[in-house]
């Protein structure tokens, strides 16, 4: 591996993650358009070659923000569901990422967690200024709040 040293105390799964990762040999993020950028994300979220796990449901809803956008977002709720909600929100900086390039993870989250998760695709800098990303959240939270009798979760805790 030429972009890390070698470590002996890596086990064999990890080293094979890096590995992984090191083959899809990207030119870094921040040298790139926003929308290369994106895209190359989008590329390699499924480096890491983890199985998409099933769950009971996996749902797309919108979400309706304060000035009219729907934004899109995904249920994944576990038939081992036992109670709470996660509003999941992406990671890229604001700038990358979507419900896709995290739906792994949020299977994975439902599934151990024992919790069902939102995970809101809010839009994206720079087309859409700060705060725009935080008010879609902020929006997404309020939604999970009034529709959580109609989503099956009446006294679930809700977590950001």
């Amino acid at each position: 591996m030429s972009f890390l040293p070698e470590y002996p105390e890596l086990t064999p799964r990890m080293r094979s993650v890096l590995e992984r990762m090191e083959r899809v040999r990207r030119e870094p993020l921040h040298l790139q358009s926003p929308q290369a950028a994106r895209a190359a994300y989008e590329a390699s979220a499924d480096v890491l070659e983890v199985p998409r796990r099933p769950l009971a449901r996996v749902e797309d809803v919108e979400v309706r923000s304060r000035d009219g956008a729907l934004l899109p977002a995904r249920i994944y709720q576990d038939d081992a569901w036992r109670r709470g909600v996660l509003l999941y929100l992406h990671g890229g900086g604001f700038t990358i990422g979507s419900i896709g390039t995290h739906d792994i993870l949020c299977r994975e989250l439902a599934a151990l967690a024992g919790c069902a998760v939102v995970s809101l695709g809010y839009r994206l800098a720079p087309e859409h200024r700060f705060p725009q990303a935080v008010d879609d959240a902020w929006d997404a939270l309020q939604w999970l709040a009034a529709q959580r009798r109609a989503l099956s979760w009446p006294a679930s805790p809700i977590a950001v």
